[in-house]
C-alpha cells in the first residue's frame, strides 16, 4: 500500500507541476475569458525561420506513404499519393542542428499537370517561447517552384487565432530518395 501511495503523490505532483503553454489555460472556461478580452488586446507579429526535413528512407522515415491511387506511381505527378509527416523542424539546415519542433500532418499529391502537394500541417513547436504552442499550415506547394506560399489559418497556445503566411523554398533535395529539406519563413499575426 505504501508503494502505490507514493506513486499516486508523485503523480500527483507532476501533473500540478506541469505549466500550462506559456501561462495560457487552456480549461473552456478560461478559453472563453481570454476570448472577452481580445477587444482591448493588440495584435502581434511574430516571424519565424526553420528548416523542415521530409525524410522518407533509411532506418528513420519521418514521412511514409498511407494511401494511393492504382496509377499514383505511374502518374509523372505522383497523383493521388498521400503521405503522413512527423517531420523535424530545426534552426539550421542540418538535421543535427537545433529542434525547434515538428510538422505533423499530411500532404498529397493534388496536380495532375506539376509536381504539387496540398499540404495540412501542423507547426508543433517544442522549444523556447513557442513550446507548446502551434500554427496550422494549409495550402498549395508547388514544390519545383523557386519559392511557394501558404497560409497560416490558425493557432493554439500563444498562437490562438493566428493568421498569416509561410513562404517556402527548397533547400536541398535527392530525387533518388525523395528526402527534403525546405527553407521557411513564416509571419504570423495573433
Amino acid at each position: 500500500m505504501g508503494k502505490l501511495l507514493c506513486a499516486i503523490l508523485i503523480l500527483c505532483s507532476m501533473v500540478m507541476a506541469m505549466p500550462a503553454v506559456h501561462g495560457i489555460a487552456e480549461s473552456p472556461k478560461d478559453v472563453e475569458k481570454w476570448f472577452e478580452s481580445l477587444n482591448h488586446a493588440k495584435e502581434k507579429v511574430t516571424k519565424l525561420h526553420f528548416y523542415f526535413h521530409d525524410i522518407q528512407n533509411g532506418n528513420n522515415p519521418t514521412s511514409i506513404t498511407v494511401a494511393q491511387a492504382n496509377n499514383s506511381l505511374s502518374s509523372p505527378t505522383f497523383f493521388g499519393l498521400i503521405n503522413m509527416v512527423d517531420n523535424p523542424l530545426t534552426e539550421g539546415p542540418k538535421l543535427p542542428s537545433k529542434q525547434l519542433g515538428r510538422a505533423q500532418g499530411m500532404f498529397g499529391a493534388s496536380s495532375m499537370e506539376e509536381q504539387s502537394v496540398f499540404m495540412n500541417i501542423n507547426l508543433f513547436f517544442t522549444d523556447g517561447e513557442f513550446n507548446g504552442s502551434t500554427l496550422a499550415l494549409l495550402g498549395r506547394n508547388s514544390i519545383f517552384h523557386e519559392y511557394r506560399e501558404m497560409s497560416i489559418v490558425g493557432g493554439s497556445g500563444v498562437f490562438r487565432l493566428a493568421r498569416g503566411i509561410a513562404t517556402a523554398k527548397t533547400y536541398s533535395i535527392n530525387t533518388n530518395l525523395g528526402d527534403a529539406v525546405v527553407e521557411y519563413h513564416v509571419i504570423a499575426i495573433c
